[in-house]
């Protein structure tokens, strides 16, 4: 016994036009056109929106601005309005320089106490804190005072690694820029 075979037909082309006999494609519906159109617009709007968040990051040409946006460069802390320098007080992480992590504090405020072992600092908006200090980095300041302070955190104490004469942070520098150095006395 014998099968009957199909008819045989050309091969097809993509693009081509159907075979002679092929019933046609019907065409897409009014819903089929509506979602069509709806995912176009979707993919557009998503990639307009990925565009615009690229292009209004803080990382801007405007401003030359080091890792992590600080102005001034790696370690800079200085900037203009809105800058790190007009900063009351703040907490960050650093590296050790070990491969390990230190919690660093900022602050920038009036000298509510004082000894040669300790500063209290309390900022414009009230925040106080309290610093363990060496004398010579009490040398030169007064209760009532306007310092800026940089820290290192562990635990519950916080150790002065700077202490900066005036709300700039003495001689021009940023906060921090002289770690570890007595205050200046100005005149």
């Amino acid at each position: 016994m014998t099968t009957p075979q199909a008819p045989s037909t050309p091969d097809q082309t993509w693009g081509a036009a159907p075979a002679p006999g092929t019933p046609p494609r019907p065409a897409w519906s009014p819903g089929k056109k509506i979602a069509a159109g709806a995912v176009a617009v979707a993919i557009v709007a998503g990639g307009g929106a990925a565009i615009w968040a690229a292009s209004s990051s803080s990382a801007s040409t405007e401003s030359a601005t080091g890792p992590g946006g600080m102005q001034g460069g790696p370690g800079g802390m200085t900037g203009g309005s809105g800058g790190l320098a007009s900063a009351l007080h703040g907490e960050y992480v650093a590296s050790d320089g070990n491969g390990g992590y230190v919690t660093k504090i900022t602050q920038t405020g009036e000298v509510t106490a004082l000894s040669a072992t300790s500063l209290t600092a309390k900022s414009e908006d009230g925040f106080s804190k309290t610093y363990t200090i060496t004398s010579d980095q009490a040398t030169g300041l007064a209760t009532g005072d306007t310092v800026t302070v940089v820290a290192t955190e562990s635990g519950d104490t916080a150790t002065a690694t700077s202490v900066s004469d005036g709300a700039t942070g003495g001689q021009g520098q940023p906060p921090g820029g002289g770690q570890g150095t007595p205050p200046t006395q100005t005149g």
